[in-house]
């Protein structure tokens, strides 16, 4: 996927709105935030133990994973921020990953913003960026099979149920949702 010679996309400063949200790039600064979210028990039974140990494991893991993605392609992981106390609540990006042949949207709230519309309005948000400002044709999503949150948000957000993978160097198979 070459996204190179595509005039005017937006630059990995861009912050965008929603109604009641703000989303901007994840940067060194989020470490801590990231360090909270990636170690809640919910983030790791769902989402899967990225072996923070530290604020700086996080830091690293940000300037690592997120970073180098954002500057390659333009887009990758948000923090979300509500706009009314200004929050830091969650995640949501596309991604590239392995074993993915279209990149995959993904979404995380810590547990006390979930059920108030927050990770849909984000996704969405996130997806129209991913289709309208950098022209990508197609969005995938994965989740467990019982976590049935996920799968409705992700088919809310217009994804449709594909079949089940098993990503590399893993063991679980996920159920696999795409964009028609």
């Amino acid at each position: 996927m070459s996204l190179k010679n595509q005039p005017n996309l937006p630059s990995e400063n861009n912050v965008y709105e929603t109604e009641r949200l703000i989303l901007r790039p994840m940067s060194l600064e989020d470490g801590e935030f990231i360090f909270e979210l990636y170690n809640r028990p919910k983030f790791i039974q769902y989402i899967g133990d990225r072996h923070l140990k530290t604020i700086s494991d996080a830091e690293n893991y940000i300037k690592n994973r997120f970073l180098p993605q954002i500057e390659r392609l333009g887009f990758g992981n948000y923090l979300v921020v509500t706009k009314d106390k200004n929050e830091k609540i969650g995640g949501v990006g596309i991604f590239e990953r392995e074993g993915l042949d279209i990149v995959d949207i993904g979404f995380s709230l810590l547990e006390e913003f979930e059920g108030k519309g927050y990770a849909y309005e984000a996704a969405q948000k996130v997806k129209s960026i991913g289709m309208d400002d950098f022209g990508l044709k197609k969005i995938s999503a994965i989740t467990l099979k019982d976590n049935f949150s996920s799968q409705k948000l992700i088919e809310k957000l217009g994804l449709k149920f594909k079949n089940h993978v098993t990503l590399p160097n893993e063991d679980e198979e996920l159920m696999y949702f795409e964009t028609e």
